[in-house]
């Protein structure tokens, strides 16, 4: 993850296991820069490990943002997020190349979804409609260019089959973009090394026609989970037992 403008030392480490206590934190969980699908990897499995969502995760979604320009043009910058720690502007905005944020399914009716993003100056966790209206300013017309597409993965599918070894990072010379995170590099269950491009390849064809029973249903099975718009997004969580 490029732009233009630590408690945790490993996913495997002992630490993982010690308990939040007290008001959560976004310092609390490893962040590094550039690195969002991982911090948000290593975010799902300590949420797990601490209580704060269920123990295999499976009321927590992996969200990756981005769009089809990403893929054609991988050095262009392309979906707008305000609120960002990394915006040198007052009104906190970034162009990403792509972000990775969790959302975490609402307990019971009463109670609202909530966004995990750790590169956000928004209250940490977020209500998802007031992430949406804060990040996404939906009421901001936007050039086709950077209109943002979702690519929604349930947790415990993501946990299982997300590989990086953060290819993506280094230029073509093999030197580091941006330094690498502390600890080994993420391999899925199954062995596989890298497939990071996989969640990252965004299409308009796979855009959900409709939000629908079948389309939740779909989120749960499917290794890469289903494509929402933007206009579809709330909808989608809507559905969400």
């Amino acid at each position: 993850m490029t732009t233009s403008s630590k408690i945790d030392a490993s996913p495997s480490s002992s630490s993982e296991a010690s308990s939040l206590t007290g008001p959560v934190e976004a310092s609390q969980f490893l962040h590094t820069p550039k690195y969002c699908e991982e911090n948000i990897y290593l975010l799902c499995k300590k949420l797990c490990a601490n209580g704060l969502a269920d123990s295999d995760g499976s009321d927590l979604f992996v969200v990756f943002i981005s769009n089809e320009k990403q893929q054609a043009l991988m050095t262009l910058l392309q979906i707008p997020l305000w609120h960002q720690k990394a915006s040198q502007r007052a009104d906190g905005v970034v162009l990403w190349d792509y972000h990775v944020i969790c959302v975490q399914k609402r307990k019971d009716a009463s109670s609202s979804h909530m966004v995990w993003d750790l590169d956000s100056t928004l209250p940490f966790p977020s209500h998802l409609a007031s992430y949406v209206a804060e990040t996404f300013r939906p009421s901001f017309k936007l050039f086709s260019e950077f209109q943002r597409l979702f690519r929604i993965v349930h947790a415990p599918v993501l946990l299982k089959y997300f590989a990086s070894d953060r290819r993506h990072m280094k230029d073509s010379a093999g030197n580091w973009i941006s330094e690498p995170p502390p600890y080994q590099a993420i391999v899925a269950e199954d062995g596989t090394v890298h497939n990071l491009n996989e969640y990252m390849n965004f299409s308009a064809v796979e855009v959900l026609e409709n939000v629908e029973a079948d389309s939740v249903s779909a989120v749960f099975n499917q290794r890469f989970g289903i494509v929402a718009s933007e206009g579809q997004l709330e909808e989608f969580f809507s559905l969400i037992a």
